[in-house]
């Protein structure tokens, strides 16, 4: 790596605040605010909004759109043809 131009890659941990969850890992981030770690050192800390316990994507609770059921309720209110460049 070329001296200078890359940032600081070190230690930082990751505070999910909606689900009381921190992580440490490595980083680029930075931040002014610091935690004291589980291994007694003290670390910067990033607060996040989102993460994987907390994503429901990850949990298991993101809902199923039934997209199949939209169209054909929209195709029973509306018509088939309704939509359709000009076509009716």
């Amino acid at each position: 790596m070329r001296e200078g131009i890359h940032p600081a890659y070190g230690p930082v941990v990751f505070r999910d605040r909606a689900a009381n969850h921190a992580f440490l890992t490595r980083s680029t981030m930075t931040s002014e605010k610091t935690i004291e770690w589980e291994d007694g050192n003290t670390y910067p800390v990033v607060d996040v909004e989102i993460s994987n316990v907390s994503h429901p994507f990850y949990t298991g609770t993101a809902r199923v759109l039934d997209t199949a059921g939209r169209v054909e309720r929209f195709e029973r209110r509306f018509g088939k043809g309704v939509g359709k460049r000009g076509e009716r």
